[in-house]
This record gives structure tokens, sequence and C-alpha cells, in this order.
């Protein structure tokens, strides 16, 4: 069964969202886009502390726990996880799921204790890849922020061999822009596959999302820009957002409501018929 991700990047008490992991804009108040979602039939919420290291843990903590008194489908939560304690607190606090990806490439033996200690399952790793100056895809950390040593070829194997029991991976050339996702980069590294993989950054239209569930490995997308936007644009959006940040972007969404929208039903009915199994 594939699933279908609503990803939501967090700065602060707000929901955001940029173009190339760039450019972080206001768009509202994130447990109600989770809640929003979770109604609207999405498989799972990702939850992205985007700038974890700037802001205060506790405030991040208590939204998880908002999220999940309110939305029954697993949460799944990453940034600034560096240490087995933090891992602690964001499952205690109700998430289902860690992702990790600075800690891991700092330290890879971090991934064999945290499977160890909380189950390989519960451990995920997040790739966030770009091509450097040779055509390479190279990893990076610290939400794009840093370039790493690893490339991506063989930093997938080797986290799958230390432990973690899923794969997130973002094209960060790809993502926001909504023209498809990188195909090349699946083809890439797609027989190295050997744990669930979800593939993010680059959802424009329900056609772009077929074309990467077609792949068997493939087992969801994480979408934030196409459900952001239509959901803004919606009639019924609870136009809010707290303390901090330039809301222009989010007042001229409002006013371009005659765009078209979609949901995540309308993006299961579609791949429905196409012949993906899907949960409906």
């Amino acid at each position: 069964m594939k699933r279908i991700i609503s990803k939501l990047d967090i700065k602060g008490p707000n929901l955001v969202k940029g173009v190339n992991l760039e450019g972080l804009r206001v768009l509202g108040e994130p447990d109600y886009f989770a809640k929003k979602y979770y109604e609207g039939f999405s498989d799972e919420i990702i939850y992205h502390d985007c700038v974890a290291s700037l802001y205060d843990r506790k405030n991040f903590l208590n939204l998880i726990q908002k999220t999940a008194s309110d939305v029954f489908i697993p949460i799944s939560v990453g940034g600034g996880i560096k240490s087995l304690n933090d891992i602690e607190k964001v499952l205690s606090a109700g998430a289902d799921k860690v992702f990790i990806n600075s800690a891991a490439i700092k330290k890879p033996y971090f991934l064999i204790d945290a499977s160890k200690r909380f189950g390989s399952a519960n451990i995920c790793l997040s790739i966030e890849v770009t091509k450097n100056s040779n055509n390479e895809f190279i990893c990076l950390s610290n939400y794009g922020r840093e370039v790493s040593k690893k490339k991506l070829v063989d930093w997938l194997p080797e986290a799958q061999q230390l432990g973690v029991g899923e794969i997130i991976l973002t094209s960060i050339s790809h993502e926001g822009m909504g023209n498809g996702f990188d195909l090349e980069m699946i083809e890439l590294i797609y027989d190295k596959i050997n744990v669930p993989f979800i593939i993010h950054g680059g959802a424009g239209n329900e056609e772009h999302i077929y074309e990467v569930l077609k792949y068997e490995k493939v087992s969801g997308v994480a979408i934030s820009s196409l459900l952001h936007y239509s959901l803004i644009r919606d009639k019924s959006f609870k136009f809010e957002v707290k303390d901090e940040g330039n809301t222009q972007f989010l007042r001229f969404l409002k006013d371009t409501i005659s765009q078209k929208k979609t949901s995540i039903l309308s993006i299961k009915k579609f791949l429905k018929k196409k012949g993906i199994k899907i949960r409906l």
C-alpha cells in the first residue's frame, strides 16, 4: 500500500515553506494544517523543525503533543535530533518515528545506538541531496545548509547496514519547484534500496506523484507546497499566524483563490484509477 504523506516544515511557532530549502515564508499554524490533512486522508504527518538549533525545543515538543491528541495517523519528527535523549523526548511527546540527518552524517554509529534502543522501525534517515561540480549526488545536512563528504550512492547502503528502518530522500534542486521529482536520482540508487523509501521534493500535480509511485520500491511520497497552497486557497482556510514572520506571501496566496487546487483525496482517487494501491 503506497502512502501519501504531508510534510510540514516548522520554524518557531509557524508552518513555513521555501524553495530549494531556502527563503522560508510563513504559512500559518502547523497543527491546523496537520489536522486538516488527517481529516483529508493523509497517511502520515512529517514535522521537520528546520531551524531546531535556534529555537526552544519545548515549543516544538508541545506542538507534537497537541497534534498527537488530534491526529490519529503516524507522526514522524525530525530536525535537531542529536542524542538518544532527544529521541526519547520526541517519542514521549507523541511522535511515532524520528528521522535523523545531521547527527547521522557526523556520527554514523548513532544510528546503531538509536535503532537498538528504540527499534529500527522508529528510526528513519533523512537524506538531503544536491549535485556537485562533478555531477555527483552529494548529501547535505542542517536543512541543506552544510555540505558533507558523503556521496548518495555510498551513504544510502551504509545507513541501511547501520539499522535505519526507513529513508526519506529529498532532492534540494527539485524541492518547492513543483516541476516533478528527480527521477535520475531515484534510478541511481534504486537497486540499493532495501527499506521503506519515501521520496520528497518536486510534486506539482497528480501525474508527478504517479510517476514516482510506479516504482515498486518507493513506498510513499512526502508533499509540502502542493498541499499547503491548495489548502490556503480554500475558502474555509483559517487565516492566523503566530508571533513572527512576513505574512505578505500568505495573503498573496489567499488572494489567488481561483487558481487550481488539489487535495489528498483527489490525488488518491487519481492514483487508484491508475492502478496504484492506496488507502481510501
